[in-house]
């Protein structure tokens, strides 16, 4: 039985993993670089308010995702030990991506959909909430984080208050986009990317070995 101190000290501890595995995987800060090169033609006020839409849509989705990802994979019948590895595979990929700044469908567009966004009026929906926000990467890491939860209420409430915290602050760096990317400048976004990739390396081999072990009824 944990005591009051313990117990606090371990609710505090799983949202720090929650925080840190969302915010690395969303990367306010290079989806911010991004949307700066994409919207950079754009009037201020049109890039502001398709910041706030995208975030917004791309939260929903993410929610949704959380709650009824689990129900989609059971409906096709994949076992969450064979999502879990896959994922962990998914998100080494993804942060291969990131140390190495290789560009993929897994975290930027890719470049036929970058021209489609630079003829497209509005990219609050495409690609700035999909795939930039709520990519692959971030949608995988709610099922899994939801299921680690098992149905606890305080445990789900928390990794929900991650994604707000995470959002909040995605929504924020889109908005000072211009003024970020001219702070960083492109090699200083890299640099905070590559970091992050290797972050979101050692807790996708986490993942991976959790499936693996999970799967095996080690």
């Amino acid at each position: 039985m944990l005591g009051p101190g313990e117990r606090g000290y371990a609710v505090f501890d799983r949202f720090v993993y929650d925080l840190v595995t969302l915010a690395v995987i969303i990367d306010p800060v290079g989806t911010a670089a991004i949307f700066a090169a994409l919207g950079q033609h754009m009037p201020p006020t049109a890039r502001r308010a398709m910041a706030v839409r995208g975030t917004l849509i791309a939260a929903g989705i993410c929610v949704i995702f959380a709650f009824g990802g689990e129900a989609l994979l059971r409906a096709l019948g994949v076992s969450l030990a064979a999502f879990q590895a896959a994922g962990g595979a998914l998100l080494f990929l993804l942060a291969t991506d990131m140390v190495f700044a290789h560009e993929s469908g897994l975290r930027q567009p890719t470049r036929v959909e970058a021209d489609e966004a630079q003829r497209s009026v509005d990219i609050s929906v495409f690609p700035l909430a999909i795939p930039l926000i709520a990519g692959p990467g971030a949608l995988t890491s709610l099922v899994l984080l939801m299921r680690q939860a098992d149905g606890a209420i305080e445990a789900q409430v928390l990794v929900l208050l991650a994604l707000a915290v995470v959002m909040g602050l995605t929504g924020a760096a889109l908005l000072g986009a211009g003024r970020l990317l001219r702070l960083l400048g492109v090699t200083g976004a890299q640099v905070v990317s590559r970091v992050l990739g290797v972050v979101l390396a050692a807790l996708a081999a986490e993942l991976l070995l959790s499936g693996i072990r999970l799967g095996l009824g080690l």
